[in-house]
């Protein structure tokens, strides 16, 4: 993607089933469980720069001990921080004792069996430390203690925030991250107090026995149940309770993702499935999903439950953006589905070429096309040995050496075109200094293309604003003299904000909106930004599950190629030379790459919550009333 987008964040919970010696003794060091938080965090690194942060739960700390440990950071490098600041408390420890998990476990920090870890990335323009999960709720009572760390945005925040005040709380932040960390530290509370009632009262247990009988008996269902009954968005949600309980639980949209793997050593729950493959060395078969609606919850004497906490909704759409662009490569599934998310674009590509394949060059915008960019090639090398095929058997026995060669010959022609250069920093403060920095990021192989005779196809994964391809992007290709720039997109065009967790949430922000805006501006037809303002107004204050996306009908009167030929025209920088078109995905052929993951409400704006469409409604009034916020 020529201008990556902050997305959803990554987390990781892992359990030890295993007392800490057993690690010692197996491989080497009872640190086992934080090495390995430590590599599935690095390996989800792609899914949030902004900020990292931990928490450590030991099941057996004696009272007067401190049994839940966190560490968290901001920046880009917070991993490294986070955990070089853990690691550190064992930096002066004598050997002999820092070998002996039995000393660790009572006296060091961090030597615990439950983990939990965040990589972050704000989507709604909110940062700094206080933002960071895991976020803590602290209590005297181990039962009592929760901490969060999770992959969400709500798009009903205010609804929740009043649910809080109705309980006769006082939140202390209106964010959905302190929202919901209070909901179900609520939940928690009420759960807590009903069993040390029942406990207290009907077996007169008192002390450690009351506090035990109350960690064996909690319902940790019932407690994400009553918190979640109105949750609306998008979410893969982990916590640990200061007890020894741990859970994660994924929203019963499906959208947001979350994969596990389990053994009598290990249960291990992150937001990607090759991760855990990498870090125990497991087959992809071995590593299953989460279901919609479902947590997988882990007693602290073990047990493992898998708890359907809130029914699958009818209308399940996990993000096809995962597929598309977020999550790692190296899924083996993902990786299948972008190669096809690449061939399926051949027939309008030939279009775009006019099949004269022997003058076209195939390129890709690095490095997140590269996968559907050998999708593409595949497609092309099958159908020019079609065309091969089909040549000879037309000439049959009359074909003679010379045109054999010849036909022979004719191959797909690809060369790495576009080279990203550098990550240059935007130190200028003047904007006209930060433009030409940018337009400078990425690079060109010159002589890679026979000028003014070769057109030059690139592929990238998506276009959603189109600065980077205006400002950078064509006029680089230009230099390089093609007849025709075609710019391929391996998504459908981008025309409706996200609201679970993606950052794309102005409309003025996506090119295919724009685009759509100066077409009706060109047809006489601006009355009908103002019909769609005046209903989407109207609706403003309705609850909303009866809440309409009028904003569909902003493009209803243009076809799919009517906004691309448009979006060509307003994204190609003056004076270019070659004539530049964009080819985009269809939605259908993208629901045949991906057929698990339906969730393309940023493409046709069908969101699966009733949120989605208050969400969107608000987009474009922001929109129409000049009003730039998330």
């Amino acid at each position: 993607m020529t201008e990556p987008l902050k997305h959803e964040c990554g987390i990781v919970m892992i359990r030890l089933l295993k007392p800490l010696e057993y690690y010692q003794k197996k491989y080497g060091s009872w640190q086992y469980g934080l090495n390995k938080l430590y590599l599935l965090m690095e390996k989800q690194h792609n899914r949030g720069q902004e900020g990292a942060g931990l928490a450590v739960v030991k099941l057996d700390s004696p009272p007067g001990s401190e049994f839940i440990f966190r560490e968290r950071a901001t920046g880009s490098s917070a991993i490294s921080e986070i955990f070089a600041n853990v690691y550190q408390n064992f930096e002066k420890v004598p050997a002999d004792k820092l070998n002996d998990p039995e000393y660790a476990s009572l006296n060091l920090p961090f030597a615990g069996e439950l983990f939990l870890g965040h990589l972050r990335y704000s989507t709604t323009g909110k940062s700094g430390l206080s933002y960071v999960h895991p976020f803590l709720r602290r209590n005297n009572w181990r039962s009592r203690n929760i901490t969060l760390a999770g992959n969400f945005n709500m798009t009903n925040v205010d609804e929740l925030f009043q649910d809080l005040l109705e309980e006769g709380q006082h939140p202390r932040n209106f964010a959905d991250t302190f929202v919901l960390l209070e909901s179900l530290g609520h939940g928690l509370d009420r759960e807590v107090q009903f069993q040390y009632d029942k406990l207290s009262k009907e077996k007169g247990l008192k002390g450690n026995a009351l506090n035990d009988a109350i960690a064996e008996n909690l319902d940790v269902h019932f407690m994400l149940s009553k918190a979640s009954a109105h949750w609306d968005g998008g979410f893969t949600i982990g916590g640990l309770i200061g007890c020894g309980d741990g859970f994660v639980y994924r929203d019963p949209w499906g959208i947001r993702p979350a994969f596990y793997y389990h053994d009598d050593e290990i249960v291990v729950v992150a937001s990607e499935r090759p991760v855990i493959q990498t870090a125990l060395n497991r087959d992809v078969e071995d590593i299953k999903e989460l279901q919609p609606g479902q947590a997988i919850i882990i007693k602290k004497n073990g047990a493992i439950q898998f708890s359907q906490i809130q029914e699958p909704k009818k209308n399940i759409a996990p993000c096809s953006f995962e597929r598309i662009y977020f999550s790692r490569g190296s899924d083996a599934d993902i990786y299948k589905e972008r190669k096809e998310l690449g061939k399926l674009l051949l027939p309008q590509i030939l279009k775009a070429i006019d099949s004269d394949i022997r003058n076209t060059v195939f390129s890709f915008i690095p490095n997140t096309a590269e996968v559907a960019f050998f999708g593409m090639t595949e497609a092309f090398n099958k159908h020019m040995n079609d065309v091969k095929l089909r040549k000879i058997t037309q000439k049959g026995s009359s074909i003679n050496e010379e045109e054999l060669e010849r036909i022979l010959s004719m191959r797909v022609r690809t060369e790495k075109v576009v080279i990203k250069d550098i990550k240059l920093r935007t130190f200028i403060a003047q904007d006209s200094g930060r433009d030409d920095l940018a337009a400078h990021v990425y690079d060109i192989t010159y002589d890679s293309v026979k000028p003014y005779e070769d057109n030059l196809v690139v592929i990238d994964d998506s276009i959603v604003r189109g600065t980077t391809l205006k400002q950078s992007i064509i006029k680089m290709l230009d230099r390089a003299h093609p007849k025709k720039i075609i710019v391929v997109s391996s998504s459908p065009q981008i025309r409706y904000p996200d609201c679970y967790g993606i950052d794309m949430s102005r409309m003025s922000e996506f090119a295919a909106f724009r685009a759509a805006i100066e077409l009706l501006k060109e047809r006489g037809m601006e009355s009908l930004v103002d019909d769609v303002y005046k209903k989407s107004v109207a609706q403003k204050n309705k609850p909303k599950e009866e809440i309409i996306n009028y904003v569909k009908e902003i493009y209803a009167p243009f076809t799919d190629e009517d906004i691309s030929v448009k979006m060509a025209e307003m994204l190609t920088p003056p004076g270019t030379k070659a004539e530049v078109e964009l080819v985009f995905q269809s939605i259908e052929n993208l629901h045949k790459a991906c057929p698990k993951n339906n969730g393309d409400w940023y493409f046709s704006g069908n969101y699966p919550t009733p949120g989605g469409n208050r969400m969107v409604n608000t987009a474009f009034i922001n929109y129409v009333e000049g009003i730039e916020r998330r």
